[in-house]
């Protein structure tokens, strides 16, 4: 086993056309720590998020996970390997139900496990995965919308749905990106507590969301991001009076 962050970014790169999106971002996510990325509007953290999980190509950089070098690997890959994200726009597939969604998240990819999912066949792993389909929902308070299709589900019940998705997947290291966006605020809390719950089993997480005053009182760390670079880095009592990062949010350009 690595010693180490189990997450390490160094110097990612990526431009569209004329703009720099991200500019040699770098930092650290040490296991089992919550750890929160903020910054204004067109900081770079989706982007960032999209590159460390490689749906984007980075430019130029390397993402290491439990030191390992994985930034010429797939996202596909990336999830077998224990890293999992949520997307902010969730891509659940609407014409499935809430279960068969859940069932797929905790499938391995290869096309005769997704057959079995939609089949319902009965085996060892099958049974596993729908036990921890139904837990996961119950904890989510989807367990009643088992059968409804996805797409019939409102904002917040699919960000939950996205976020349990996620979790059937049994990742090492989640990435939530702005998992708070349409949840209807009772919810909130919940999530939150499950966050804990999740770092308490050991679990890694990385969080983007807009929720300043969420993600300092849940973070570990925070990692403040602007303009494509990482501004500050460290605990929330010292990033929240962070001189650059206040002009970042409040002053000049923003």
């Amino acid at each position: 086993m690595s010693a180490g962050p189990i997450l390490r970014v160094e110097g990612l790169k990526k431009t569209f056309g004329g703009l720099v999106a991200v500019d040699g971002a770098s930092f650290e996510v040490e296991k089992g720590t919550v750890v929160g990325l903020i910054g204004p509007n067109g900081a770079g953290k989706s982007t960032t998020f999209n590159l460390v999980t490689g749906f984007y190509e980075a430019d130029d950089g390397d993402v290491y996970l439990r030191g390992e070098n994985v930034v010429d690997t797939s996202p596909e890959e990336r999830s077998k390997r224990g890293m999992v994200r949520t997307f902010q726009i969730t891509r659940e597939l609407t014409g499935m139900k809430v279960r068969q969604n859940m069932h797929l998240g905790g499938q391995d990819h290869r096309g005769e496990k997704v057959v079995h999912a939609l089949a319902g066949t009965a085996s060892d792993r099958e049974a596993e995965i729908a036990d921890r389909a139904e837990r996961l929902l119950k904890h989510l308070e989807l367990w009643d919308l088992r059968d409804e299709y996805a797409g019939n589900l409102s904002g917040g019940q699919r960000k939950l749905l996205e976020l349990g998705r996620a979790l059937m997947a049994d990742p090492d290291v989640l990435l939530l990106d702005e998992p708070m966006a349409g949840v209807n605020p009772s919810l909130t809390d919940e999530i939150i507590d499950m966050i804990h719950e999740l770092k308490a089993d050991g679990l890694t997480v990385l969080i983007v969301e807009h929720d300043v005053d969420m993600i300092m009182n849940i973070s570990d760390k925070v990692i403040g991001m602007h303009q494509g670079r990482v501004l500050t880095s460290g605990p929330p009592e010292v990033v929240q009076n962070d001189e650059d990062l206040l002009e970042a949010y409040f002053g000049g350009e923003v």
